[in-house]
């Protein structure tokens, strides 16, 4: 089941949240400090035990003070016009991280707007990008069941649900 959600990832019944991360994995504004927030600073240590993570991948903390099993830090790519390898970076984060969780075996996951943020990456493109991967990882894989979106911004909710109605038969 794929779904949208309008609101705040740290509030959500999930097993795994998706931080958008910077590669030091410090924290930051965003998404990324929603999250350090929520969780605690628990997260800033354990985030920096890690050493960092390059853009594409992905590395896995305890969530501390979130409700959720685990928090997966992926880098997104810093939108520089689409000609630098940015769509397979992304498509790297998305893949990078619904394979952890089936090797997990986490049945939930849900994932902000990867790079949409500071790193300016098309909301169009990046939305197009992470519905394809998740897509294709619940046709080969079948895990983990459930995948939310979840958007801070009503544009970019209604961007993945238009997208979904396009192409993911529910």
């Amino acid at each position: 089941m794929i779904e949208v959600h309008l609101g705040d990832i740290t509030r959500l019944n999930v097993d795994v949240i998706v931080n958008a991360a910077n590669t030091r994995l410090l924290g930051g504004g965003g998404v990324d400090g929603a999250i350090h927030r929520a969780a605690g600073p628990k997260l800033l240590r354990a985030c920096r035990d890690l050493g960092g993570c390059p853009v594409g991948e992905v590395r896995a903390t305890g969530a501390f003070s979130i409700p959720v099993k685990r928090i997966y830090h992926t880098v997104g790519p810093v939108w520089r016009g689409g000609r630098l390898g940015e769509s397979e970076l992304l498509a790297s984060c998305y893949s990078h991280c619904l394979t952890l969780a089936r090797r997990e075996n986490m049945r939930s996951i849900a994932f902000p707007a990867i790079s949409c943020g500071i790193y300016d990456y098309p909301p169009r493109l990046a939305v197009e990008i992470a519905v394809r991967q998740v897509q294709s990882h619940l046709e080969g894989e079948g895990e983990p069941r459930s995948i939310v979106f979840c958007c801070f911004d009503r544009k970019i909710a209604e961007l993945y649900h238009a997208q979904l109605d396009t192409h993911v038969r529910r």
